[in-house]
Order: structure tokens, then sequence, then C-alpha cells
């Protein structure tokens, strides 16, 4: 199931998340246009490698282009493939120009930091002693996702849902499309090695939860939760 749009205007222009957007696929060029060696020091100096912020891990000189610590949030810029930018830029696409509606611009990127934040901690705590770098904006996008959830869970969200060869193309309420994306990370999350190199999906249940918690400290004064609609 693939999400395409959804039906919920905003009211003022996705200005941050157009920009994040930019900046991700700029990167991506920039990664991509490197030797083959190079891409892969490109990825072990901005990528988040949990043992060198936890552990006694450190890099040679001449991949420690930024601190550890630093890397918690240049990994969220980092892609390791065509389908892994766009996958992730489609879902902040959909869904972050309506987050940052309800919370402004400025609260806007503290947030998508914030949740980015989280999901590289969760999925670092997991293992704190891992050498591979960790990347992409997955984390941070599932924030997004988690204060959608709770800000617009009836907007109704065209996805597709390839049957064999045969695209179906249907509307689906918003918690049911994000609901169901959580429990598929969730189930993943049981048998992940976190060892091994792959999804990272503890980043992706760290954000999302961390964007529910957030949402209600971020969101405008006057912009309701879904259970305060109607009051």
């Amino acid at each position: 199931m693939i999400p395409l749009r959804d039906d919920n205007p905003t009211r003022r222009p996705a200005v941050v998340t157009v920009a994040i957007i930019i900046a991700c696929v700029v990167v991506f060029a920039w990664h991509f246009s490197l030797s083959e060696n190079g891409r892969q020091a490109f990825v072990y100096s901005l990528g988040f490698i949990p043992a060198t912020l936890f552990g006694d891990r450190e890099l040679p000189p001449e991949l420690h282009l930024v601190p550890a610590e630093m890397t918690l949030f240049t990994s969220l810029f980092v892609h390791g493939g065509l389908l892994h930018l766009v996958g992730n830029m489609l879902y902040l696409w959909i869904f972050g120009n309506n987050v940052e509606d309800a919370m402004g611009h400025g609260r806007f990127i503290v947030f998508y930091l914030v949740c980015g934040l989280a999901a590289s901690m969760a999925q670092g705590l997991i293992n704190p002693g891992m050498a591979l770098p960790m990347i992409g904006a997955s984390g941070a996008v599932a924030g997004i996702l988690g204060a959608y959830l709770l800000l617009h869970p009836t907007a109704r969200v065209l996805v597709v849902i390839p049957i064999f060869i045969f695209p179906y193309f249907v509307y689906l309420p918003a918690v049911a499309v994000l609901g169901l994306w959580f429990l598929l990370q969730f189930i993943n999350s049981l048998g992940a090695n976190p060892d091994e190199p792959g999804v990272a999906w503890f980043a992706h249940l760290g954000g999302f939860i961390a964007g529910m918690l957030l949402i209600p400290l971020f969101k405008g004064r006057n912009v309701p939760l879904f259970w305060q609609k109607g009051r």
C-alpha cells in the first residue's frame, strides 16, 4: 500500500517541508556524484554510528568530519539509494505540510529535528555498540506520521494497492493508513537483528511515538487534536 496524496488542505505554504525535501535531494545528488569509495566515506562520515557516541569506537581522522553528536542530525539528510530517498520524501510531502501548518514554520523545524533525534536514539540504544552507520530521514518522517495521526485521523488518503500486476486505487482514512504503517514497523522489529545492516525499525517506532508525544506541545494554541474538535 503506497500513499499518493491526502485531501487535507492547508492554510499556508509548507516552505520548511519543501526546503527539507530540496536539501535531501541535493545531498543525495552530491553523495552519488562521488566515487564508490567516496560514497562509502560519505556515509561513515555523516551517518550516525551508535558505537562512536555510546562506545569507545573512533572514526579514522579522514572520516571525522563532524562530532559524533552532530551525526544524529546530519544522518537525517543522507540516503542510501533512490528508492530510500523517494519513499521518505513521498511520505514527508503528503503528511508534512499539514503538520507544518498546525505548528508554524519555526516550531516545525525543531519538531522535525527532535523526532529525528528521538528515532536515532531509540535505534542506537537498542544496540549501543553497533559500528554500522544509520542514515535516512525515516525516523523524523515517522514523527510527522505520529503527529498527523493525532491531528487528522479521519482525513482521506489516496493509496495504491498492487493486486498481482494491477494497481487498485482507493481512499482510506489516515488512521487506517498510518495505523497499518506502525503495525508493520512493530511486526518487523520483532524479528530484526540490530547487529545486521537493514531497515532501522526501532528508529521508525521511536520517531512515531515521539511525534505523538510532542504534537500537543508543538501545535498552535488554536489547533485542536482530534478528540478536541467540535468542543
